[in-house]
């Protein structure tokens, strides 16, 4: 396949360029200049610089390609507004310029369970539920979906919704292991809160199917490990993976929101990004955030099978090698 990759520098984005040049896939990789591409070194990929909102730049990149695997997105913002400009507005620019091709490309979108929004504890999100997103990511992912599929009619267009995603290179869970590191361990009041967690490599196994399979057409798929794990025992497994025994600390709801908005306004006088904020602090405290990769095997026969524990300690490996813990 003559693929493109946009937010190929990022974590999934780089595991993702690996995997299909390995497989013997041409991928141009769309990076906005000055980006860090240190997670592309070695590959033999074909640079693009650009930007989702850059409409002269999409159309070079998309000509030509088979697919678009689009991951291109923001994770943090100050407003709402620049989710949505970037994550949901980009997607539509996408689109635009694929259509404009004339040639009908797959594109395959990265969306999140952010954009389902939290679960229960009993009950798992799947993909037929209403999109409830409960802050502004999920929000502009959300968004994202739906323009994705305004363009179906036009379009081969299919989506993945990963949950939490572990493994090396991540760093969205690198304050839970600098927490463990430091020989802390949190226990919410409560709880339990179950999460889904998958491994990166799975995601990516999923993203590839989904540019082949035509069953993935005009669907949307979750992907996760089928055990979930409560804040604690992910918290246990990280000890493992550091060989550390951290003491309990409890913190109460209440406590944990009032410390996150003593965060959020030491950020804001300062301009440094702080490990605990608002936004992470209602992740943590939300019922549940768990989904059912039932569908992926139903239809397409995909199952993620990587033990997470493993993950978490490959994980470990990659940020002690860089001194990050």
């Amino acid at each position: 396949m003559n693929t493109l990759v946009t937010g190929a520098n990022g974590f999934l984005g780089s595991w993702l360029v690996r995997a299909l040049l390995a497989r013997g896939h041409v991928a141009a990789c769309l990076v906005r200049p000055g980006s860090d591409v240190s997670g592309l070194v070695g590959l033999e990929y074909e640079r693009l610089e650009g930007d989702v909102m850059d409409a002269s730049s999409l159309a070079r990149a998309v000509q030509g390609r088979d697919v678009v695997f689009h991951l291109a997105g923001l994770r943090r913002a100050a407003t709402r507004e620049d989710f949505m400009r970037i994550n949901a507005e980009g997607t539509r620019r996408i689109c635009e310029a694929m259509v404009a091709t004339g040639a009908r490309p797959r594109l395959v979108l990265a969306s999140s369970l952010g954009a389902s929004g939290p679960s229960t504890p009993g009950r798992p999100k799947v993909e037929e539920d209403p999109l409830q997103p409960a802050e502004w990511y999920g929000e502009s992912k959300a968004e994202a979906e739906r323009i994705a599929f305004s363009y179906a009619d036009r379009l081969p267009v299919t989506v993945v919704r990963p949950p939490r995603i572990v493994g090396p290179g991540d760093q969205e869970n690198l304050t839970l292991f600098k927490l463990v590191s430091r020989g802390l361990r949190l226990e919410l009041g409560g709880g339990p809160r179950p999460l889904t967690l998958v491994d990166v490599e799975d995601v990516v196994d999923l993203l590839l199917l989904l540019a082949e399979r035509d069953e993935a057409l005009g669907q949307a798929f979750f992907v996760g490990h089928p055990q979930p794990l409560t804040l604690e025992e992910l918290q246990g497994l990280v000890a493992e993976a550091l060989s550390v025994q951290p003491r309990t600390v409890r913190v109460s709801p209440a406590v944990l929101t009032a410390l996150a908005t003593v965060a959020d306004g030491v950020s804001q006088v300062t301009g440094r990004r702080l490990p605990l904020n608002r936004k992470f602090a209602r992740q943590l405290l939300a019922p549940a955030w768990t989904c059912s990769s039932a569908k992926a095997e139903r239809v397409l026969g995909f199952r993620a099978t990587r033990d997470v524990a493993d993950s978490l300690r490959r994980s470990a490996h990659w940020y002690k090698e860089r001194g990050w813990l």
